[in-house]
């Protein structure tokens, strides 16, 4: 039988969905009820590999993972980063063989939703398609704005950008307050993800520091001058396609 995780992790899931899209009481409720099997993983350990043709999607409860590619020589190159809520194999739902794997960057506790019982929830509530439909179309959108950063930000502005983007989404679950939120990458993590050197790296969380834009002792970030980073990183939240930004601000997105 499934296991069973406790309500404000499974909620997790309806609150990043409703970030951007509507839902109805009917459709909440659905979500919640999606059978799941629990497993935990240790930092390091992949969640799913490269080459899986999985009959699951995962979605994270607790912890922290990536989505990464190796080339044969062992570079590692992480594309993105994903926090409680997100789905990060979603497209495991028709694409059936895993072209990156998904590893878990601290103890991670992964929901496993078996394909059958998406595509059940799918059908019986045709609103939800619309809701991971977006999903996908909002993670590609996230794709493109990473290229724009690893082919033409300053390692200032990449490294800015992805914690002006990473605070937004862990506000968006409930796991920041007051500007601080726990992000356990290492310099490392953010040298693969962001095509800089982990030397490059540690000088500019250095700069960050200095000019008291925000605080880091790792896992925990605190951003500091809210304002002053998202200019440093030309940030524009648009990208993200939330209804409501955090504190009420509005992206201009009701549906």
């Amino acid at each position: 039988m499934p296991s069973q995780s406790p309500s404000h992790e499974r909620h997790r899931l309806v609150r990043r969905l409703e970030s951007t899209t509507l839902l109805d009481d009917t459709e909440r409720q659905a979500l919640m009820e999606l059978p799941l099997i629990l497993r935990d993983f240790a930092e390091g350990q992949d969640v799913v590999r490269g080459g899986d043709r999985p009959g699951h999607c995962c979605l994270v409860l607790t912890g922290f993972v990536c989505r990464y590619a190796l080339l044969p020589d062992g570079r590692r190159q992480i594309m993105a980063f994903h926090p409680p809520g997100d789905i990060p194999d979603l497209q495991s739902l028709h694409l059936q063989i895993m072209d990156h794997s998904v590893g878990a960057i601290m103890p991670t506790s992964v929901a496993f939703i078996a394909h059958e019982h998406i595509h059940r929830a799918l059908e019986q509530h045709p609103r939800l398609i619309h809701a991971f439909w977006r999903e996908t179309l909002i993670d590609a959108a996230i794709f493109r704005a990473w290229m724009i950063g690893l082919g033409r930000r300053t390692a200032h502005e990449r490294i800015a950008h992805l914690i002006c983007e990473m605070l937004l989404r862990f506000e968006a679950v409930g796991l920041a307050e007051g500007g601080t939120f726990q992000m356990p990458v290492t310099q490392n993590d953010i040298a693969d993800a962001l095509g800089l050197s982990n030397v490059h790296v540690n000088r500019v969380l250095q700069d960050l520091r200095r000019d008291e834009l925000i605080s880091w002792q790792r896992p925990v970030i605190s951003v500091l001058q809210r304002e002053a980073l998202q200019n440093l990183a030309m940030f524009d939240p648009a990208y993200l396609h939330m209804r409501r930004l955090p504190g009420g601000r509005g992206n201009g997105e009701e549906r």
